[in-house]
């Protein structure tokens, strides 16, 4: 048994289906098909019940699937760091969208300062997409401004940030020294897409206080929720970081609400089982300040 015999188990476990297994690995059925046989010799049980033409993973199946994938990942970060040796390596970097928009170039640009040699591969999209990603060892490290949501994953804060109900010189709001939450109920809100830590914070929040809002619009980036703040097409929910243009113009507006505090915190975030390289360690120090 080796590390080829664990690919191919893991591609049938993928497809359920060995002929497809076999077309995605460039290999016969009939040789797929004699490695799921030696691996259940080797292991002395059934990985898969074949039921009307059809594969099923056996409780046994699902167990190695775990373990073949953790040692899949193992051996993939062993010649990754062995490489670290020879070559300057490569960081694999993601970001949710206020991070990656108003933080992420700076650290970076600093971190090439300090590595020029290593290769960077940067991507910036919500917190669930991220952590996903993660888990699927695509990225090596993510820079969050949402909550996680899996044991697997570990997280440092190194920022606070602040975000605003902000508004338009033209909405009503716009006229009231002070604003109390149940009188948000009577406008719309343009938000970001499920998975963004900002729209999770912000329906936490609302949930919390007991206040109802109804939904205009839902965008996937800043600049869009923005936009339609500017042209009026209802309220919306900014990181203060992405508005000090506008603020300064007076084009946007801060919604005065007291009662409502929506603070959040940027968090590093990686897998538990993740092996830090070298560059990773003096990315994660960089980041965090902590060695």
């Amino acid at each position: 048994m080796n590390i080829r015999h664990l690919t191919v188990f893991l591609s049938v476990c993928d497809y359920m289906n060995m002929t497809m297994a076999a077309k995605s690995l460039y290999m016969s059925q009939p040789s797929v098909s004699q490695m799921i046989s030696d691996l259940e010799k080797y292991y002395d049980t059934r990985l898969f019940e074949r039921l009307n033409h059809r594969l099923f993973l056996t409780e046994a199946g699902k167990r190695l699937q775990s373990y073949a994938r953790h040692i899949i990942n193992l051996e993939a970060q062993a010649k990754k760091e062995l490489s670290d040796l020879n070559h300057a390596g490569i960081l694999r970097i993601g970001a949710s969208q206020t991070v990656g928009a108003y933080f992420l170039p700076d650290a970076i640009a600093k971190y090439k300062d300090r590595f020029p040699d290593v290769e960077i591969f940067s991507r910036v999209d919500n917190t669930r997409e991220i952590e996903s990603l993660l888990l699927e060892d695509k990225l090596d490290f993510g820079l969050v401004e949402g909550m996680v949501h899996s044991d697997d994953i570990l997280e440092e804060t190194f920022l606070y940030d602040d975000l605003a109900i902000v508004c338009s010189s033209k909405h009503p709001l716009m006229k009231l020294p002070s604003v109390k939450p149940e009188q948000l109920a009577e406008f719309p809100f343009i938000v970001r897409e499920d998975g963004s830590g900002t729209k999770e914070i912000f329906t936490t929040q609302m949930n919390a206080a007991g206040i109802p809002w109804k939904e205009a619009g839902v965008y996937n980036s800043t600049e869009a929720i923005k936009l339609a703040v500017l042209n009026n097409l209802g309220l919306g929910v900014l990181p203060i970081v992405a508005i000090q243009q506008e603020l300064m113009e007076k084009t946007i507006h801060i919604v005065p609400i007291s009662e409502l505090k929506l603070r959040r915190k940027f968090c590093l975030i990686y897998h538990r089982q993740k092996y830090f390289t070298s560059t990773m360690k003096e990315f994660a120090i960089q980041i965090t300040g902590k060695r």
